[in-house]
């Protein structure tokens, strides 16, 4: 009796896993096909462009005038002068390069957040739509069957939302 009811025990376990709906999705492949994230990350360039261009015009004074400093002859007057402007240009580099690393982390922070509850919006409707009980990150499986893959229709969805 006990091996009975073990054995059916079982096997409804294994028909109540069976039964579960799912479908996963390859999230690499989302945010490689995202056009949200490729907009973001060319507004963000273009934002920071003048400070980019500015950052690099210092780096090739700063160049310029330490191999100045290196091959000239310079009075002392010269010398001390040269000094000044190379600590004043390097310490607004220093300052451009950390107002562009403070943006771009903020905004990169913003844009995954935005992005994160997308995919998980686009996640839930495709659940729904398709009937399905869970959905999964591929990288999360070891084995699915490949009709399973959602990958696709999260994309579609994820671009969809405005």
């Amino acid at each position: 009796m006990k091996k009975i009811l073990l054995a059916l025990t079982t096997g409804l376990a294994f028909t109540a896993v069976q039964a579960a709906d799912y479908g996963i999705v390859d999230v690499e492949k989302v945010v490689q096909g995202s056009t949200y994230l490729k907009q973001q990350q060319n507004t963000l360039q273009q934002s920071i462009k003048s400070q980019t261009t500015q950052i690099e015009q210092l780096q090739k004074d700063l160049a310029a005038l330490q191999q100045k400093a290196q091959t000239a002859k310079l009075t002392d007057a010269e010398k001390k002068k040269m000094s000044t402007d190379f600590e004043a240009k390097a310490t607004q580099l220093n300052s451009l390069q950390q107002q562009v690393q403070s943006k771009v982390q903020t905004t990169m922070q913003a844009t995954n957040t935005t992005f994160e509850t997308r995919v998980k919006t686009a996640a839930e409707q495709v659940r729904k739509e398709n009937k399905l009980d869970v959905v999964l990150n591929k990288n999360s499986v070891l084995a699915s069957d490949v009709s399973a893959d959602l990958t696709d229709k999260i994309i579609q969805k994820v671009n969809a939302i405005k």
